[in-house]
Parts: C-alpha cells; sequence; structure tokens
C-alpha cells in the first residue's frame, strides 16, 4: 500500500508523511538478559496538527501462543521534528521512566507520481536520562523502514551490562486510528 502525501502536511513535514497514521502488529522481544524471546503486539501512531513535528505514541502488550494480550509491556510518546538535510530530532519518554533525546537521518527510497513507497529513518540516542528505579540503559539505535505498504523497525540497545544488541523488532501493517480503550465514547 503506497502513502500519499497528504494536502494539510505542513512541507517540513513532507519527508516524514511515510509515518503518517495508525499502524498495528506483532514483534518479538529478547535480550541476553531474557531466557526466551517473546511475542509482543503493538500499536503506534504518528500524527500532526498543523505545526512542523509529528506526534508518536507507542503501546505494547505481551502475546500468548495464541496471539491473546496478557499484559501490558511498554508505552513510549514523544515527537519528531525534521531537520534541513534529511536529519531528524526525536523525543521520547517512557513510562518505565527513561526519558531520550534521539538524532537521525531520514531518506526516502522511492517515490512514485507523488506517492512515498519506500523509506527509512535510522536514530541513534544522544541523550539517555533515567530515574532511580529505572534499569540500566544507556544507548540505543532504531531503525524504521516503509517496507511494500508495512512500517517494519527493529531496536538495538546498550543495557545491563550487556554490548549492542537487538532487543525489539516488529512488522506493523497500516490501521484504523487507534482509540484509547479507557477514554469515554
Amino acid at each position: 500500500m503506497p502513502i500519499e502525501l497528504s494536502t494539510d502536511l505542513p512541507a517540513p513535514l513532507i519527508p516524514l508523511a511515510w509515518l503518517v497514521g495508525a499502524w498495528a502488529g506483532v514483534g518479538v522481544v529478547g535480550y541476553p538478559t531474557m531466557p526466551n524471546d517473546l511475542r509482543f503486539g503493538q500499536e503506534v501512531e504518528f500524527s500532526h496538527d498543523g505545526r512542523p513535528f509529528l506526534s508518536y505514541t507507542s503501546r505494547t502488550w505481551l502475546l500468548d501462543a495464541d496471539g491473546a494480550q496478557l499484559r501490558p509491556l511498554a508505552t513510549e510518546t514523544g515527537f519528531w521534528r525534521p531537520k534541513d538535510d534529511n536529519a531528524v530530532e526525536v523525543t521520547l519518554a517512557h513510562a518505565s521512566g527513561y526519558a531520550e533525546i534521539w538524532y537521525g537521518t531520514l531518506e526516502v527510497t522511492d517515490l512514485q507520481d507523488a506517492t512515498i513507497t519506500g523509506a527509512r529513518a535510522e536514530l541513534r540516542t544522544d541523550v539517555v536520562a533515567r530515574t532511580q528505579t529505572a534499569k540500566d540503559y544507556s544507548e540505543g539505535h532504531r531503525l524504521y523502514g516503509l517496507v511494500e505498504g508495512r512500517l517494519l523497525w527493529t531496536y538495538d540497545m546498550l543495557a545491563m551490562g550487556q554490548p549492542m544488541t537487538n532487543h525489539l523488532a516488529a512488522t506493523l501493517q497500516p490501521a484504523e486510528r487507534i482509540v484509547d480503550p479507557g477514554a469515554s465514547s
């Protein structure tokens, strides 16, 4: 599914247009400190309000062998701010006690008739701040890609005495707008 450019998208956000919308799917979480790799479900939303940044929210939950939700895992929220020369700044806050500043690059890898059909963003942490109760984590590397209409992403981290190692990877599909199940109608 190609990503079409919205007419209400501010010009600075065009390099990020391929992220805008709701995404949902399944991924794998693992790390040398974990006994087994586990499957997780994820919902992500990238949106804008007319200003030159994207708002970002991600929620994940542990899945059982049949794909049913067992319990919440992680929540993160933040902002993606495009800069000159296809650069991007990302700020993220996590419910588990972290705040991060990421810097990276954006690349549209395929554009057909004003439609983005391939893109990527590569990010590295510049700052990781954590509360006293958060687990040891000091560095991260993320890669996001638009491949055949799906949002693929992977996250490597340096934490808990381990070298930079993959921690998360997921494949997300375009989804209906995410609605908070706790919100009143």
